[in-house]
């Protein structure tokens, strides 16, 4: 039997996506039977010189997890676009933009200057920047990968076939995909893989009780029950407008859901989507209600585009840069 030739990849993101698709245990020995594993950087050591001499089309599928931030992300998602027969974006870095995503609420210009000039823990007297290439005493050029204006979800850079999200995907989610794969029975391309059509609401055993609230809460403001709706309680959490697939795993033990399976259904614009569903739950009886509500929202584009932002409406600030400043 021949097995099918499978890559896997990260670009920019926290190494979590790595560790989930480990967590099949010992269902990775089950997939080894019929799959092997070509490509791997995290798991296997191979070189990009050894990608580059892979026929194109060589690879049946690669998981590419991780935003593109920098051109080496950039040139390794094109380079595994030309090996690979299907490229999977695995988790809300790729699908989405994910965390990564959140950094085009500032220019690249921006994140540099604050992140080796002005921290208060920085001590670069010399104001010296991160080049891509630099010469060093031993006579030759070192480069680093230079960082791209915006983030982008990798759809924005290469196609891709299909699209699992998570922060990270659920193990069961990862299994069902391999096996899905392995057999045969992925659906048409451009589909969500292992996630569901619904909201996480509907995978979440918490009890609507049609509360209305004058403002939110932050987690660690309050000690929410088992048993209520977290928004009803003040908790701004995502449920209603993420798909499903992860079984409400954060509202199950106590934490809102934070969005990472993006918007649900066919919906484009997941903090658009959410925006719209705060006005079911806001007291408005009380004239001020909605201004207090609203304010007591204190990231508003952390909290509705957490993993998003690359692929909604936004996409990134459009407030000039002169009135920007980070953290």
């Amino acid at each position: 039997m021949n097995k099918l030739k499978l890559g896997l990849y990260w670009g920019a993101g926290c190494g979590g996506c790595e560790i989930a698709f480990l967590e099949i245990h010992e269902k990775i020995l089950t997939l080894l039977e019929r799959v092997e594993i070509v490509f791997a950087p995290c798991f296997i050591d191979v070189k990009y010189a050894d990608l580059r001499a892979m026929p194109d089309g060589s690879i049946d599928a690669c998981f590419y997890n991780g935003a593109i931030r920098n051109d080496e992300n950039e040139a390794i998602a094109r380079l595994l676009r030309r090996k690979s027969k299907l490229l999977i974006a695995y988790g809300a870095c790729a699908v989405m933009g994910g965390i990564p995503g959140l950094a085009n609420m500032h220019t690249a210009g921006e994140i540099l200057e604050r992140i080796y000039k002005t921290t208060e823990s920085t001590d670069n007297p010399s104001g010296i920047l991160p080049e891509p290439s630099s010469s060093i005493a031993e006579g030759r050029d070192i480069e680093l990968a230079e960082v791209r204006p915006q983030a982008k979800a990798l759809r924005q850079v290469v196609a891709v076939d299909y699209f699992m999200p998570g922060c990270p995907p659920t193990e069961k989610q990862t299994w069902r995909v391999c096996e899905d794969l392995v057999e045969g029975r992925l659906p048409l391309p451009g589909s969500i893989v292992g996630a569901g059509e619904r909201s996480v609401c509907a995978e979440c055993p918490r009890e609507k009780r049609g509360t209305k609230i004058k403002a939110f809460k932050r987690p660690h403001e309050v000690t929410p029950d088992g048993e209520t709706c977290l928004l009803e309680q003040g908790l701004l959490c995502m449920g209603p407008a993420t798909r499903s697939g992860c079984e409400a795993l954060c509202p199950r033990v106590n934490m809102p859901c934070r969005g990472c399976y993006g918007p649900a259904g066919r919906e484009k614009d997941q903090g658009a989507q959410m925006i719209g569903v705060l006005g079911s739950v806001i007291d408005h009886d009380d004239d001020g209600a909605l201004s207090a509500a609203l304010e007591s929202v204190i990231d508003p584009a952390g909290t509705f585009y957490r993993f998003s932002l690359p692929t909604s409406s936004l996409g990134r600030s459009r407030s000039p840069a002169r009135k920007r400043r980070l953290p």
